[in-house]
């Protein structure tokens, strides 16, 4: 997969080099390249903002680098080249689509990223019109606050997108495990010792029985899920679910009714 990452800050993705997104990049699984917008100026002082029509706090950055930057990596994109597809162009903003780990297993099978990082108000809306011509274009949050920059964001999505990349995982069973890939949170893990500060392990996991322990881990997932994400709970398929989960739900506060998994409260007040 190739990345292109644009930002008037590129010392702030020297993160992308370290653990194992550093060690892919380096064992060519990645071509990630970092752009910095300040080199598609042309005037002395680099100027990347100015102030926004319509008056208002704050700058916006402006069309003309964009552009340029932009258009460079589209004219390189092995997408274009190959098959004529257009390369994906995320743009970080609170004002986009929520990134979950469903869009990241998505992102996961292009061959060509781009992240566009906004600063100050945000980026000219034209450069969004006019990149859309090169690529498949996608404004995305990571969550509904605001942050100073897409930089942090972008640390984030490319982390989460790249780890599903054959190879980048050593143990790609780790991958089927873990929090959202089957939309429950993961359940607690434990290592040795088994007693520490007055605290257990708990005892099925010291049993050697795997059905036990799948159970259990199970419960754990369904309990965590229904405690701290119950909007979670609510979208899981209610027909896949067998009769030991059904009772962790009921003891967890939420029930089956039309087919459907609802807060036992709203059953109640029905």
């Amino acid at each position: 997969m190739r990345i292109d990452v644009v930002s008037i800050f590129p010392e702030y993705l020297a993160a992308l080099d370290l653990s194992l997104i550093g060690k892919a990049r380096r064992e060519n699984l990645l071509d990630l390249n970092v752009h910095d917008l300040r080199d598609y100026t042309h005037d002395r002082h680099r100027t990347v903002d100015d102030t926004p029509y319509g008056g208002g706090a704050g700058m916006v950055m402006k069309p003309e680098p964009w552009a340029a930057a932009l258009g460079r990596i589209a004219t390189e994109s092995p997408v274009a080249k190959v098959s004529g597809n257009k390369p994906v162009l995320i743009v970080p903003s609170p004002a986009g689509a929520v990134f979950n780990q469903e869009m990241a297993y998505e992102l996961a099978e292009a061959e060509h990223l781009a992240f566009a990082c906004g600063r100050y108000e945000g980026i000219d809306e034209r450069v969004i019109e006019h990149a859309a011509e090169s690529f498949d274009v996608r404004p995305v949050s990571i969550g509904d606050y605001v942050l100073n920059g897409g930089e942090v964001a972008v640390l984030a999505m490319v982390e989460a997108i790249c780890r599903l990349i054959p190879g980048v995982i050593g143990n790609p069973e780790s991958l089927v495990e873990e929090s959202h890939s089957d939309g429950l949170l993961e359940y607690p893990v434990y290592t040795k010792p088994a007693a520490w500060e007055g605290r257990e392990v708990p005892e099925v996991l010291l049993s050697g029985n795997h059905g036990k322990i799948a159970r259990f881990r199970r419960n754990k997932q369904l309990e965590r899920t229904a405690a701290r994400r119950p909007d979670l709970i609510v979208q899981l398929d209610a027909s896949t679910l067998n009769r030991h989960d059904r009772d962790t739900l009921w003891h967890s506060g939420f029930a089956i009714a039309d087919g459907k998994i609802v807060p036992k409260s709203q059953i109640e007040q029905d």
